[in-house]
């Protein structure tokens, strides 16, 4: 009987050790099967971000490809300059010389016959310079342009548009990314667009910042706005009015206007055209004495 009851005690420990090793069996696979699942999902995000940035440096390829191109073109203007340049000193150092050698051309008209040409050298070496100066301009807005683009990589490209145009850095921002329809309050999600665009903004306090706002051609009229005019104007303050007080950007290098319905990008006639049109552009220009510099011979 005694020893009847020990088999029944053994099987009895048998059994429930035998379930508790299942148990904890089971729970380890569990946990492994959600660990491997995890791990899939971010390997998945890891290559979504990878092709998103494969995109986003082959766009930024181009661009340096296009400015590359544009820079070549310069240099060989440069060059063709420069050619020019130098047969103009060789004819006159030749004109100089025969000067000297011709008994009918008195003083006085030989003096007048050497400024003439002292003139055109100085022509001459002012357009040098402002072919150097150019040069500098345009490398200094790929610059611009690149660090924009970099910042704002995970923006959507409909939403935010950077490009130059006639020697200016234009960035575009969707209203419906900024405002609410006929709001003037910038959006909070919009901030993050904002802060990133001051901070390269900020890294560039060589340049001056318009603000401009732009609606399409539907009319509108309520308690706080009356018209696209005011409209527009508002949210190109509110803007400028954000960038000064939530991201530093200096009061003194900033600009807000307001361009109503009357600068559209396309055409007002569908419901696309007038999104796009509906917008606010930061602009980054040279400093009005900058450019003057750029045009004042230096003596």
């Amino acid at each position: 009987m005694k020893y009847f009851k020990s088999i029944l005690l053994f099987l009895f420990l048998n059994t429930v050790f035998s379930c508790v090793s299942k148990k904890k069996l089971t729970e380890v696979q569990v946990r492994a099967a959600t660990s491997i699942s995890v791990l899939e999902r971010s390997i998945s995000q890891l290559k979504s971000q990878l092709h998103e940035s494969e995109k986003q440096n082959l766009d930024l390829r181009g661009d340096l490809k296009t400015k590359q191109g544009e820079i070549t073109n310069t240099n060989s203007q440069l060059k063709l300059t420069a050619e020019q340049l130098d047969y103009l000193k060789k004819t006159n150092t030749n004109l100089l010389d025969r000067l000297s050698d011709l008994s009918v051309v008195n003083k006085t008209g030989a003096e007048n016959m050497k400024k003439t040409l002292d003139a055109l050298n100085e022509q001459n070496k002012y357009i040098k310079d402002l072919n150097g100066k150019i040069q500098s301009k345009d490398s200094a807005n790929m610059s611009l342009v690149v660090n924009l683009k970099r910042s704002l990589s995970n923006i959507n490209d409909e939403d935010v548009k950077v490009e130059v145009k006639k020697g200016v850095v234009y960035i575009s921002i969707s209203d419906k990314l900024l405002f609410a329809s006929g709001s003037d309050e910038v959006n909070t999600q919009a901030e993050t667009v904002l802060e990133k665009v001051a901070k390269v903004l900020n890294d560039h306090t060589e340049l001056d910042i318009l603000v401009e706002g732009h609606t399409d051609n539907q009319e509108i009229a309520n308690d706080c706005v009356k018209d696209n005019w005011d409209l527009s104007a508002k949210r190109a303050t509110a803007v400028v009015r954000l960038l000064q007080k939530k991201f530093s950007v200096s009061p003194e290098r900033m600009t807000a206007g307001g361009r109503s319905e009357y600068v559209p990008k396309t055409q007002n006639t569908n419901d696309v055209g007038k999104q796009e049109n509906r917008r606010t552009e930061i602009i980054a220009v040279p400093k009005l004495d900058q450019f003057f510099e750029l045009l004042t011979p230096q003596k």
